[in-house]
C-alpha cells in the first residue's frame, strides 16, 4: 500500500491478496461491524467466501438500460481491471415489482475485505476502487477497514423461536382459486406452466441470529449453494437453494433444468422408491422436461453447442428430492454475462412458460412482491462467474422472518398436494427455527 501512495494504479481497480489460515468464515463474518456483510458458498463443498465493506456499490432501485449496465460492467470487470475481482449480489426475480428496501431491484458490491477458501488454501484480500474518490483517500479508508477487523467468536446458539403470529400470503383458499384458474384447459393452452409461490410471515418472540441460522442449514444441506447478504443491522437475506442459473468458466457454461419434486423417504428401501416414483410420474418428469426445452431455446443464440441430458436425474436434499437435468453450452465469443442473465433468468422452474405470460399472472395474482425470493444471486467476475437462484430463502427484519417456497402449477396439478409440497420445502428451516 505504501507504493500506491507514491504512484496510483494505472486502471480503476485494484485487489491485493496474502495467504492466511481461515477462521470459520460464518462465524467470523457475524462478528465483523462493517456493513454490507456476504457470505457465499458454492454448491457440493465448493468455494467459500467471506466479504464485508465495500470498495464500491453500485445499488439499483430502477434498472439502468442494457447499454448502461453493459458499460458498466466492462467498466468494472473489462479489459485493463485486476482479472480476479468480482462483484457480489443480487437481481430481483421481477424489476416490474416493489423493491424492497436496502436490496433494491439490483445491487452489486466490490467487496472492501475478502476471504476466499478452496479446500485448505485460504487468501485475504484487499479491493481498492479510486471511482469515487481520490487515492489517497481510498488507501486511508481501506486502513480503516483492515484495522476495524474481528476475530471469529462462537455463532449465537439456536433457541426456540416462538411464533407468535403466522401470516400466510396468498392462504390456502385463494391458492386453490389461482391453481383451478391455472390449470383450467383454456388457460393452458397459452400458458401450459406458471409457478406461484407463497410468503410465509412468521412473528417471533425472539428471532435467532440469521448467521446462525445459515450455518445450521448448511450442515444439513451441504449440496446446496448456501449464501446471505446483510446491507443493514436490521435486513439481511439468506438461503441454502439446491439450483444453478449458471456458471461460466471462460466460454463454458453450466446450467441445470430443476424441477420435479417429492419427499425423502424415513428408510432407504422408501426412499428408493418415492425417487423411482418420481422419476416415472408424468406430471414431474413432463414439467422439467418443459424447463429443459426452454433454457435449451434461451442458450441457443448465444452459443455454438448446447447438450443436456436426455433423462432425468434425482438430486436428493435433506426433505425432499428433484428431478435434474445438468445442460452445457460453448458460448459465442463475444457474449457476456448480462446477456446470459438476461436469457436464462427468470427460469420456467421459478416463473413457468412462456415467460411474459407467467410472469403477468404472478405479477398480477401471486399477491406479494418476491424481491430477491427466486431472483438471482452470486457474482460477475472476468473470468469465471456464478449465480444460484435464489429458492429456499429467508428473509430477516427485526422480529419478522418471511420464508418462502413456489410449486410449478402445470395441467394436473392438485392445489392440495401442491400446497404440501410448499410445507415440505420449509421443512427444514423451520425446524432450524424451532431450535429442533
Amino acid at each position: 500500500m505504501a507504493q500506491l501512495e507514491c504512484q496510483p494504479p494505472g486502471h480503476l481497480c485494484l485487489q491485493l491478496s496474502e495467504p492466511l489460515d481461515a477462521p470459520p468464515l460464518i462465524a467470523w463474518l457475524a462478528n465483523q461491524s462493517e456493513l454490507p456483510r456476504i457470505y457465499w458458498r458454492g454448491r457440493r463443498d465448493g468455494e467459500e467466501i467471506a466479504a464485508i465493506g465495500a470498495a464500491l456499490d453500485l445499488h439499483f432501485d430502477t434498472l439502468p438500460s442494457a447499454e448502461e449496465l453493459d458499460r458498466l460492467y466492462n467498466k468494472y470487470l473489462g479489459a485493463g481491471q485486476d482479472t480476479q475481482l468480482r462483484l457480489y449480489g443480487g437481481h430481483a426475480f421481477d424489476t416490474q415489482q416493489p423493491a424492497w428496501p436496502d436490496f433494491g431491484q439490483a445491487r452489486f458490491v466490490l467487496p472492501r475485505i475478502e476471504i476466499r477458501r478452496h479446500g485448505e488454501q485460504a487468501q485475504l484480500l484487499l479491493n481498492l476502487c479510486g471511482q469515487e474518490r481520490p487515492w489517497q483517500q481510498e488507501l486511508e479508508r481501506a486502513r480503516t477497514a483492515l484495522d476495524a477487523i474481528q476475530s471469529a467468536a462462537p455463532l449465537s446458539p439456536l433457541g426456540p423461536a416462538h411464533v407468535l403470529a403466522r401470516q400466510d400470503t396468498p392462504d390456502q383458499p385463494r391458492w386453490r382459486e389461482l391453481v383451478e384458474q391455472i390449470t383450467d384447459p383454456a388457460f393452458l393452452a397459452a400458458t401450459p406452466k406458471v409457478v406461484m409461490a407463497r410468503e410465509t410471515r412468521l412473528t417471533t418472540s425472539a428471532l435467532p441470529n440469521h448467521w446462525t441460522v445459515l450455518h445450521a442449514w448448511q450442515l444439513l444441506n451441504p449440496g446446496s449453494y448456501q449464501f446471505g447478504f446483510q446491507f443493514t443491522d436490521s435486513h439481511s437475506f439468506i438461503s441454502c437453494t439446491p439450483e444453478r442459473l449458471f456458471h461460466r468458466h471462460g466460454r463454458e457454461l453450466s446450467t441445470e433444468a430443476l424441477a420435479g419434486t417429492t419427499t425423502r423417504g424415513f428408510t432407504e428401501a422408501e426412499d428408493e422408491a418415492l425417487a423411482n416414483a418420481l422419476l416415472a410420474d408424468g406430471k414431474n418428469s413432463n414439467e422439467n422436461l418443459l424447463v429443459r426445452q426452454l433454457i435449451e431455446q434461451q442458450l441457443g443464440p448465444l452459443s455454438d453447442y448446447v447438450g443436456s441430458e436426455e433423462t432425468p436425474t434425482i438430486l436428493k436434499l435433506n426433505h425432499i428430492q428433484h428431478l435434474h437435468r445438468s445442460i452445457r453450452a460453448e458460448l459465442k465469443a463475444g457474449v457476456n454475462d448480462l446477456q446470459l442473465l438476461g436469457a436464462l433468468h427468470p427460469t420456467p422452474a421459478v416463473g413457468g412458460l412462456p415467460r411474459e405470460s407467467a410472469m403477468s399472472f404472478i405479477r398480477q395474482r401471486e399477491g406479494f412482491a418476491r424481491g430477491w425470493y427466486a431472483g438471482a444471486c452470486g457474482y460477475f467476475g472476468a473470468h469465471e462467474t456464478e449465480f444460484a437462484v435464489a429458492i429456499r430463502s429467508a428473509r430477516f427484519e427485526s422480529e419478522r422472518v418471511t420464508l418462502y417456497a413456489g410449486a410449478g402449477i402445470v395441467a394436473h396439478s392438485e392445489a392440495d398436494a401442491e400446497w404440501q409440497e410448499l410445507n415440505n420445502k420449509l421443512t427444514t428451516v423451520l425446524g432450524i427455527l424451532n431450535g429442533l
